[in-house]
């Protein structure tokens, strides 16, 4: 590690001297001037060079050129343009502040620098939204919905209405990683999957990493989805939110101290739980959550941020039992600038994540959940305006809470038990270059080093061969082995340890302004595995860490991309082709019990993945009407082949692994996803927006045959995944409309009118087999979630 850090600075140290001669730097904040919130990839350009720069994620932007006179041309659009001469004969701190051209804000929404591709950059596989754009999409009963809005983009997929987490090019919602101002959000859905934890209104920025994921990102294997919150006006006080049939939201922020000092608190809270009472049904569920955050700008170098996140879902049904579930995050952030090329970011975090569930007629209670505290402290050094070193480290420590089980009451007869916890450490350090070799053509490598502690815990079982898991060559079928010892190691010792090198690279090769051709290869490392048996995540499902039976699971990704734009850069293709291969997936054996298991490793299979295919972006960046067009060609599939151990008497006995060692869809292949989104501004007071979604249909398991048994009809099944749910797809359409009267008021209203699944199709969320009570025959049933939904939601600022 000491070696590592010695070689890192003395590579800085040699590229400073090389660089530093006869050149000065401007360097600064970029931010709105009607608020102080930063902005995220404006456009310091120098024209006379062709060269320039783009603030971070902090508006924090270092541009180094020459010694002489040059124009600077500041850029965003929807905002004022700002042209000024400086001088660079000596480095130059400067801040810019940028005003609104609010004579194109209803029909330019900030969309071309925050969502297009800049092609030009080796970065590829990544996709943005902006929260005027995620406030536009149709969703069901009218709430905004960042994830639902992820599902428009090329290679996202999800398993269908009512379901949690995303899926990203094949694979689990437990491989992408979510943060939400960079703290861990390990259950990113409210009531079961119909809405997610984000509320639009708090939200700055939003980022999807698919792939050529840069090295400062580490702990999961298909993307990363990266959300900032707004920082707060410290300008003026400002209210937002909305009132919808089944929820509202409310947003405040304002200065704290003018101009150096500002708040915001947002939160959102479900009711339709309310009018249950009204038609005599006893049962609730609802959610509510809570987005704060204070910055704090000490002075030019120094700025303080606080930020939260809470929230909470509640489903109960009478006498019967209660189930609560949430997140909980903090995270506390110090941006330091050291020099006026080297800024720095320090960061404090602490995520939770608590499931709790009472069973009133059996007379217990159950609690589960993750705890994790992050340090984090991440450098960019902008060597020149062609070189920016990245580098940094972090440290997260892990407690598991697989589940404690207590009485609610003395009569329950229910002892007192609490399942082994589990804690770990993670660590990296990391290197990533943004390097531009020439006018056509630039690189961004890097490398991650992670290293995963397993540490000790109260009990730990050891089996004969270290196999927790054995196969019965009469009956074909895997079974639970015995244990021979449990080990009792203690919190000191270290179960296990791993150690990865985390490689990445991305080229980017631009003949023209026009054209762009990139390739990329990614090399990830996952040390934490969901436990789950379902399509779609659930909130009872429980994380485990890698250790003495469950190994890391690790990504090598290749991308190759061809990128277009039109001379007057009003339409984009995107094109993509992706490969991608998971050693170590975990898969189950039949009839695993995954709940309540204090020997979790009785039931895993160690299995690897692949995915491949084609991604298709067509965009249309400006005018009236706006949008894309989407499509995904591609295959995601599975394998656990058996072992071959050696019996008593010599002899080998092939195990037949899940499906006989063959590959099989996971169940989340989809081959054919398109997606299509339009947005109209039909005039001052009327905008319209539409999108349509199809998907080729889940992969499921239906009964192949049956027998009888006593009496009974038992189905029987055969290999999984050979079957599939029908074919998905829906059209919503909305219609916002804005009084004319908003011009002459400080109180600015809209009402959004939408209509989900306008042709009513009842789209299957599952089929079922049963036997019909009246006619004895077998029949196959389909649940469906929503049919056609319309909505009204009115929304408000002032």
């Amino acid at each position: 590690m000491r070696k590592t850090f010695i070689l890192l600075f003395g590579l800085l140290w040699v590229f400073h001297s090389i660089y530093a001669q006869q050149r000065y730097t401007l360097s600064g904040t970029i931010s709105e001037a009607n608020s102080n919130e930063t902005l995220i990839g404006v456009s310091v350009i120098v024209p006379e060079l062709g060269t320039g720069a783009v603030t971070n994620e902090y508006g924090f932007y270092s541009l180094t050129l020459p010694e002489g006179t040059y124009e600077i041309r500041i850029a965003y659009l929807g905002f004022q343009e700002i042209r000024e001469t400086i001088s660079f004969d000596q480095n130059i701190l400067r801040n810019f502040r940028m005003y609104e051209q609010t004579e194109e804000l209803q029909e330019v929404i900030l969309t071309e620098d925050i969502e297009r591709t800049d092609i030009s950059k080796p970065q590829m596989s990544v996709n943005s939204l902006s929260a005027q754009t995620i406030k536009k999409i149709p969703v069901v009963l009218g709430e905004a919905d960042v994830l639902k809005s992820l599902v428009l983009l090329p290679g996202v997929t999800n398993a269908g209405e009512g379901s949690s987490g995303f899926n990203v090019r094949g694979g689990a919602a437990d491989q992408n990683l979510i943060l939400l101002d960079e703290a861990t959000i390990f259950n990113s859905s409210h009531l079961f999957g119909f809405f997610s934890v984000f509320n639009p209104d708090a939200i700055k920025d939003i980022k999807l990493y698919k792939g050529g994921i840069p090295a400062r990102y580490g702990g999961r294997v298909s993307s990363v989805l990266e959300i900032f919150q707004k920082e707060g006006n410290s300008k003026e006080f400002k209210m937002n939110g909305g009132i919808g049939l089944v929820a509202s939201r409310l947003l405040a922020e304002g200065p704290i101290k003018k101009d150096t000092a500002a708040f915001l608190v947002g939160g959102r809270a479900s009711y339709a739980h309310l009018f249950l009472p009204l038609f005599d049904i006893q049962n609730k569920a609802y959610f509510y959550d809570l987005n704060t955050k204070l910055n704090y700008r000490l002075n030019a170098r120094n700025n303080l941020f606080l930020s939260g996140y809470f929230g909470r879902d509640v489903f109960s049904v009478a006498n019967v039992f209660n189930n609560t579930y949430g997140n909980s995050v903090f995270n506390f952030r110090w941006n330091h600038i050291f020099s006026d090329r080297l800024f720095s970011n320090l960061s404090l975090i602490y995520s939770d994540y608590y499931y709790g569930l009472e069973l009133d007629f059996v007379g217990f209670r159950w609690n589960s959940g993750i705890q994790n505290f992050n340090l984090k402290y991440d450098f960019k050094h902008y060597l020149t305006d062609a070189l920016q070193v990245n580098f940094g480290l972090q440290n997260t420590y892990y407690r598991f809470n697989p589940g404690e089980i207590e009485p609610n009451r003395e009569d329950s007869g229910i002892v007192q038990e609490q399942l082994i916890q589990k804690y770990a450490n993670e660590s990296a350090v990391y290197v990533d270059v943004e390097h531009k070799l020439s006018s056509t053509f630039s690189m961004q490598y890097g490398l991650r080093l992670s290293h995963f502690i397993r540490l000790g815990q109260d009990e730990l079982n050891r089996y004969q061969d270290d196999r927790p898991v054995t196969f019965d060559p009469f009956l074909l079928i895997y079974q639970e082995a015995d244990p021979i010892e449990v080990l009792e190691p203690g919190r000191g010792t270290t179960l296990a340890d791993f150690t990865n090198l985390e490689p990445r690279v991305a080229l980017s090769w631009t003949p023209n302004s026009q054209n762009a051709f990139k390739a990329s290869y990614t090399r990830l490392s996952q040390y934490l595995h969901l436990l789950s048996n379902t399509s779609s995540p659930t909130p009872l499902d429980v994380w485990t860490p890698s250790g003495p039976f469950v190994k890391p699971q690790l990504l090598d990704q290749y991308a190759f991309g061809y990128f277009r734009e039109t001379a007057d850069r009003r339409y984009a293709l995107e094109t993509e082709v992706f490969y991608k291969e998971v050693q170590n997936r975990i898969d189950y054996i039949d009839g695993a019990n995954l709940i309540a298991n204090n020997a979790i490793e009785q039931v895993i299979l160690n299995g690897q993945a692949r995915a491949y295919g084609l991604e298709i972006l067509l965009r249309k960046n400006e005018g009236s009407f706006q949008g894309w067009m989407a499509y995904t060609l591609s295959k995601s599939e599975q394998r656990t082949p058996g072992r071959a151990p050696v019996t008593d008497d010599g002899r080998s006995n092939q195990e037949t692994g899940i499906n006989f060692g063959e590959w099989y869809n996971t169940p989340y292949d989809k081959t054919h996803d398109i997606a299509v989104y339009g947005s109209y501004e039909l005039s001052e007071k009327w905008s319209l927006n539409s999108n349509f979604i199809y998907q080729t249909g889940q992969p499921t398991n239906y009964p192949v045959g049956q027998f009888g048994f006593q009496g009974l009809t038992v189905p029987y099944y055969g290999l999984r995944n050979t079957e599939r749910l029908p074919d998905y797809h829906r059209l919503d359409i909305s219609a916002t409309l804005i009084p004319r009267k908003n011009r002459d008021r400080k109180l600015q209203t809209e009402w959004v009118f939408s209509i989900y699944n306008v042709y009513n199709r009842m789209n299957a969320a599952s089929i079922n087999f049963r036997r019909n009570q009246d006619t004895g025959a077998n029949e196959a049933v389909r649940t469906s979630i929503f049919g056609i939904v319309p909505s009204v939601t009115y929304n408000f600022k002032f």
